[in-house]
């Protein structure tokens, strides 16, 4: 059994998202990645977009990292 947090949280500022981001970095390293009994992975992860949904545009990814990747 594995406990799992999902958070999107969306921000007015960069260094609020970026302060969210560095929190989740400092996480990474206790963080695992869900091996079913088939073999099959969930792997876990965070990143950080640029979302101009409210432009009518789509997002852009910025940053994700995923545990154990780097």
């Amino acid at each position: 059994m594995k406990y799992r947090v999902r958070i999107d949280l969306s921000f007015d500022n960069e260094t609020e998202a970026r302060t969210l981001m560095d929190c989740a970095g400092g996480l990474e390293e206790k963080a695992v990645n869900i091996i079913d009994n088939r073999g099959g992975a969930e792997v876990s992860y965070f990143e950080m977009e640029l979302c101009r949904h409210d432009e009518g545009l789509p997002c852009t990814r910025l940053e994700r990292v995923e545990v154990g990747r780097g």
